[in-house]
């Protein structure tokens, strides 16, 4: 939501898309991070050894640090949301359902119907 509305307040367009897919034009070592964040959610603990490996040999130890506590903190703030059972926001259910569709949200199975 924030990142669509931003763009369309300076004008810039993202590819959200590009989240499906690694984009290493655009997003260096966007491999290595989309297999840390898909391991990360699998909860493949032997797999998610590898991808940390891979990802601490491509980007180092800071950038790992930095990614393990966004993976992280977007998995709390989303089981908090789930757990207490927190609604999408009336206002919000209109004005997010383009990007809601084009990323697969409504198909997780947390996804209430809106």
């Amino acid at each position: 939501m924030l990142l669509r509305g931003s763009g369309q307040h300076f004008g810039i367009d993202y590819d959200l898309q590009s989240i499906h897919g690694a984009q290493e034009d655009r997003i260096p070592h966007a491999s290595e991070l989309l297999a840390y964040a898909d391991a990360f959610h699998a909860g493949d603990t032997a797999a998610l050894d590898a991808a940390r490996a891979a990802l601490h040999a491509a980007i180092g130890d800071a950038a790992l640090v930095d990614a393990a506590g966004i993976a992280g903190i977007f998995d709390a703030v989303v089981r908090v949301a789930d757990a207490t059972g927190t609604p999408l926001e009336d206002y919000k259910v209109e004005v997010s359902e383009d990007i809601r569709k084009e990323l697969g949200i409504n198909d997780f199975p947390s996804a209430r119907e809106v």
